[in-house]
């Protein structure tokens, strides 16, 4: 059972969209799939955070400057229109937070700001899908 709650928690650390299933595979109760989802998604965030910082150091030390180009673009409508919280939140509760961090990364957010609204993505996208993986098995 052991191996089976590691390998949750390893897979929500990259996507909890595999994690959330897989514990169900594996006949896990839905407390603990949370609980591993949980823990293997906030590795996962903090993980990529100080992965993220550490990464854009060491390119800013070869980067040569560019010329600013236009914003435009989809992505930049979308950060004007949310912000942080939007790339933090509803980034992680759709594409998932490693990349929600990359794209912030990218546009320079404070990275303790985009940390605490993926946290509280996580959190929610656990209990969430759980929940409905949960009853979506008991209709079955």
């Amino acid at each position: 059972m052991t191996l089976k709650i590691l390998t949750v928690a390893g897979l929500a650390t990259f996507e909890i969209y595999a994690a959330i299933p897989a514990g169900f595979a594996f006949g896990l109760p839905a407390w603990v799939i949370f609980l591993a989802s949980l823990i293997g998604g906030l590795t996962g965030v903090f993980v990529a955070t100080f992965l993220g910082d550490k990464i854009k150091k060491i390119l800013a030390r070869y980067r040569k400057p560019k010329p600013e180009k236009p914003k435009t673009g989809l992505i930049y409508t979308i950060w004007e229109k949310y912000g942080i919280i939007g790339l933090g939140f509803v980034g992680t509760m759709t594409v998932g937070a490693p990349v929600s961090i990359g794209v912030g990364v990218g546009f320079n957010v404070p990275l303790q700001k985009l940390l605490v609204w993926c946290c509280l993505g996580v959190i929610t996208r656990c209990a969430l899908f759980t929940t409905i993986g949960y009853y979506g098995l008991k209709l079955f």
